[in-house]
């Protein structure tokens, strides 16, 4: 099956709903790691914490070090006191920020909104295309601190339990605010277990990739090749585009954690025209689309740390094309039987 025949049905499962993960596990890297060859499709079963195991001197981990904002905020209309939730999804300069307003109807162009009292107010500047608002902010002191404390963490609308620590949805390296959603394959990691890998000779390189909503968006296509991604903004820093260049050198393997993460990479290397397997790496920013499906040839990765993703979802497709899809759909039914967590705060899987 080739990529401009494959259809998104083509990457459904049948997943129990029982099965999606409400909350996180503690300590963090004790939930189960599926591992699966990509070579040869062979499914293997240990805990997270076993990945100290499972990785080489000289291996490389990329993580993607941004920082979920707590982007869910309640207003007040002026005039009718009517209440409004706001997402804030990308910041556009200037106290500007897109956004999603439900219900909709209540959020019109000029329509002035208060939030903690007269903390934080904004005024709706514009309705975009897809219904998105651009919302224009007035405020006392530092915006980031106003919404540390009035907004709440957006969860997946799959997770129903409250989160009793907003921590929980950062990763332990967060540290870039930016985030729509977390880059959850990272939620694993504990500051322990990132010390035991450095001990063993995996080096750790950060990138930055501010996730939004749009990399959950639904397929509504029947073909994939007709889906659209949404644009996202990234940073590689010269450190990590070093390490990149030292592990090649030296003959290590380039494992991504996230596919976030390995959107960055991927999309680094088409910019910077780096075949697979090669040195060349420089400091890289800027906004990225590429959607990965069966039929893309990897130009970095070796491996990946990843989640069990929605069906038919962008993230299961960017998996199947590192893994095959016969070999996933295998790998995710072996995991409905074996009764794993699946999606945010779920289990993982290493794909070498």
């Amino acid at each position: 099956m080739n990529a401009p025949t494959m259809k998104t049905h083509d990457f459904y499962y049948d997943l129990p709903q029982e099965l999606i993960a409400q909350t996180p596990l503690e300590p963090r890297d004790s939930s189960r790691l599926m591992t699966l060859d990509r070579r040869t499709g062979e499914v293997g079963h240990r805990r997270f914490s076993d990945i100290v195991d499972l990785l080489c001197p000289g291996d490389c981990l990329i993580l993607n070090d941004s920082r979920v904002l707590p982007a869910r905020i309640y207003g007040v209309k002026d005039g009718t006191g009517a209440h409004v939730e706001f997402l804030l999804l990308e910041n556009k300069g200037d106290d500007t920020w897109e956004a999603l307003a439900k219900p909709g109807k209540r959020a019109r162009v000029g329509s002035t909104f208060t939030f903690g009292d007269g903390l934080l107010r904004c005024q709706v500047i514009d309705v975009l295309e897809d219904g998105n608002r651009l919302l224009h902010f007035q405020y006392d002191g530092i915006f980031f601190h106003l919404l540390d404390q009035l907004g709440q963490m957006p969860l997946p609308p799959y997770i129903k339990e409250k989160l009793e620590n907003q921590e929980r949805y950062q990763t332990v390296y967060s540290h870039k605010a930016g985030s729509a959603a977390a880059p959850t394959a990272g939620l694993h990691f504990t500051p322990e277990l990132l010390e035991k890998l450095q001990a063993k000779g995996v080096k750790l390189g950060f990138v930055t990739l501010h996730v939004g909503l749009g990399t959950f968006r639904p397929v509504s296509a029947e073909h994939i090749i007709d889906h659209r991604m949404h644009a996202e903004h990234y940073h590689l820093p010269q450190k990590t585009a070093d390490l990149l260049n030292a592990t090649r050198e030296h003959g290590g393997r380039v494992i991504a954690v996230g596919t976030t993460s390995c959107r960055t990479l991927e999309s680094v290397a088409q910019k910077q025209g780096i075949a697979h397997g090669q040195p060349g790496f420089q400091e890289s920013e800027g906004w990225t689309d590429i959607f990965i499906y069966p039929g893309y040839e990897f130009r970095v990765l070796d491996g990946l740390i990843t989640n069990f993703h929605l069906p038919e979802s962008t993230l299961i497709m960017l998996v199947s094309a590192l893994a095959d899809r016969e070999r996933v759909l295998h790998a995710y039914r072996v995991a409905v039987k074996e009764q794993y967590r699946f999606f945010s705060f779920g289990d993982a899987m290493l794909i070498v």
